[in-house]
């Protein structure tokens, strides 16, 4: 046995609640904030009224404040803001003060550029479609008339470009409709690649590929108004809540079952969860997606710069959906709409951009005891806290789970439509699928990461390692079947950058060694990783320098609110310097101290045909589970429950009851 041992300072147990007005000072920023945080920037006689806005959102209480907080302290209410200019090159990174009105905090990155702004995106369209060498190449390729030709703006990466330095750089990839509501990706464009600088326009070349493969032509259309009518449909299936929800909401802070816990919401990242509590007791400080990066494995007609950061780069809260009732969630709904900046600062608001509900999560547990006959059984029951994003191609929609069992359940699915490149019928390149003859969908990856900072019990927390280990045939192990698990404490940022090995069943969990359980040990929460991923792109290539934190299923470091996202700050064109790889190497120290856990999963997709032209929702993600945070089943004693609204298909009439 590895593990350090800690003195313990406290027993397991309730803990405290919170002040009150901890979770409301939680909340994101209101649509008046954030007009009032736009106003004292370009008043602001360094900044100016041109200043352009990539992200207003809420700085959010460190641990210490926290804690100062709890013995009386006012929590200030503050903005985090990025901001650049278009004649100027870096970013400006400034905190603001929404009681003073006033900037508190400022510091200049003089080659940092800013994400991706949804009106500079619609911009990149229209300046590569009116440039005479693009226009050349598409009628040198049939192209005569210009309004049906698609061009997606793609993050350009970082690839030594020497006409690309210090800019903010787009690399474009095309496709052509047919049709007004026709899937225009069943129409690539093959071998053909703008690039632009997003800030100035100016289209820096067009790259024409050679040897292309034909625009695929054949329509493979997903809109009703191209498809025949539907079989009949199924009979409709309702789920109703006639004495309504278990959840109480004030603002946007919400308890449920034995759960406390605020919901944010930040331009960046979308969906926060903050300060999520189990009958007054710690576990996750905040949670989030903090980066997305989908590598593509083709080399080929420019596909090599497909490496897209969807979260650092273009920002999954601002390109989140309107949800629909009855389409998106069902039940009995709970929406929350959410405040985003524009690029001139200007309040935007996407009105149900989070659904809150609950949903039967089947049998939760169930004992027959066969020798008395009697059964015992528990229905378990989720809150589910979602939204969806899209992001080009593909809709990424994000889904936290609470349980009845204590657990934190967090799962991605991802749906839209497969980015499509065009090759020669019957002969695929070797990095790609033929998904209809002509048509290819290059072999990829989504890699997400959750930053998760850990609270279990209380600030102290350690993270430790457990590893199974099969015993030799031996003379305390005459018949070869002993194997035993270790516990190992991770003790600095170095060593604490871990991959799963499925050879020693490697797992993880997060401790507070301060709080010791019924039986001396101390308290946990279990991380459950079924999705870890290999990358497949070289670290030392272009791609792979800028998505270095995919290179470990775990790391911890410890909290540090500049910290925020495993790609960096600023990861727009960047190098890769301000990645998780890069933190580490300070080897801090993370034992017994506030941590933050960074997690990276997610999906190796090979496409298939059924992929196309909608694909159907693969999923990922993770689990946090108690062990031994709880004295026994936290679910043991629930109350018996019989749902009379169930009853046989046959006749109507009700079953027997358990």
């Amino acid at each position: 046995m590895n593990q350090t041992v800690h003195p313990a300072t406290a027993k397991a147990g309730v803990a405290a609640p919170p002040p009150p007005t901890y979770l409301q000072a939680l909340s994101p920023l209101t649509a008046d904030e954030i007009r009032v945080v736009a106003g004292v920037i370009k008043a602001d006689p360094e900044l100016g009224p041109d200043a352009l806005f990539e992200n207003i959102d809420l700085r959010e209480p460190t641990p210490a404040e926290y804690r100062a907080h709890v013995e009386g302290k006012t929590l200030p209410r503050q903005a985090r803001v990025n901001v650049n200019h278009l004649d100027r090159p870096g970013v400006w990174q400034l905190i603001v003060s929404l009681a003073d009105k006033a900037i508190v905090s400022r510091k200049h990155f003089p080659t940092a550029r800013a994400g991706f702004m949804v009106e500079q995106m619609l911009s990149v369209e229209v300046n590569v479609k009116n440039d005479p060498r693009f226009i050349e190449a598409c009628r040198k390729r049939g192209i005569d008339d210009m309004t049906g030709v698609i061009v997606d703006s793609w993050s350009g990466g970082n690839f030594g470009h020497k006409d690309e330095e210090g800019r903010l750089i787009s690399h474009t990839f095309s496709w052509l409709r047919v049709h007004e509501f026709g899937n225009y990706y069943a129409h690539p464009i093959e071998g053909l690649n703008a690039v632009i600088d997003v800030k100035t326009g100016e289209v820096l070349r067009v790259d024409d590929y050679p040897d292309h493969p034909p625009i695929p032509m054949t329509r493979y259309d997903y809109d009703p108004e191209f498809l025949p009518a539907p079989a009949a449909p199924l009979k409709t299936l309702n789920v109703v809540q006639p004495e309504g929800v278990s959840f109480t909401m004030d603002g946007h802070a919400i308890s449920w079952d034995k759960w406390t816990l605020a919901i944010g919401f930040t331009p960046r990242e979308g969906l926060v969860l903050h300060d999520i509590r189990y009958d007054g007791r710690s576990v996750v400080r905040r949670a989030a997606i903090t980066e997305l990066v989908v590598p593509y494995g083709s080399p080929l007609y420019g596909h090599a710069r497909q490496n897209i950061f969807d979260v650092g780069e273009y920002g999954f809260g601002k390109l989140t959906n309107s949800l629909k009732l009855g389409c998106d969630c069902l039940g009995t709904i709970h929406y929350l709409d959410a405040e985003v900046n524009g690029i001139k600062g200007e309040a935007v608001t996407i009105e149900k951009a989070v659904c809150i509900h609950e949903e039967d999560a089947g049998i939760l547990w169930k004992h027959w005891d066969f020798r008395t006959g009697r059964t015992v059984l528990k229905r378990g029951r989720k809150l589910v806290i979602s939204s969806i994003c899209t992001v080009g191609n593909y809709e990424y929609a994000q889904y936290w789970y609470l349980d009845l069992a204590g657990e934190i359940e967090f799962e991605m699915k991802a749906t839209g439509i497969v980015n499509t490149n065009a090759c020669h019928p019957g002969q695929p390149d070797k990095y790609s699928t033929e998904i209809q003859p002509g048509l290819g969908a290059p072999i990829h990856q989504h890699i997400f990461c959750a930053r998760l900072d850990m609270a279990v019990d209380g600030s102290g927390n350690s993270v430790v390692e457990t590893n199974s280990f099969m015993e030799p045939t031996s003379d305390t192990n005459p018949y070869g079947n002993a194997f035993h698990a270790e516990d190992t404490v991770l003790k600095t940022e170095l060593g604490a950058a871990r991959r799963a090995d499925l050879s020693t069943h490697r797992g993880w969990k997060v401790v507070n060694p301060n709080k010791l359980n019924h039986v001396g040990k101390p308290v946990g929460y279990k991380l459950h990783a079924p999705n870890c991923v290999t990358p497949m792109i070289q670290e030392d290539g272009a791609s792979g320098v800028r998505s270095n934190f995919i290179r470990n299923h775990i790391w911890v470091t410890p909290f540090d609110e500049n910290e925020r996202y495993p790609a960096g700050e600023f990861v727009a064109n960047s190098d890769g310097s301000g990645g998780l790889a890069e933190i580490v190497k300070q080897d801090r120290p993370v034992e017994n101290t506030d941590i933050v856990l960074w997690h990276s999963f997610g999906l190796h997709h090979v496409v298939r045909p059924e992929d196309f032209p909608v694909q159907p929702c693969i999923s990922c993600g993770f689990s946090l589970a108690p062990v031994g945070f709880f004295d026994m089943n936290p679910s043991n004693n629930l109350p018996d429950t019989v749902n009379n609204a169930s009853v046989l298909a046959a006749d109507g009439s009700k079953g027997c009851c358990c």
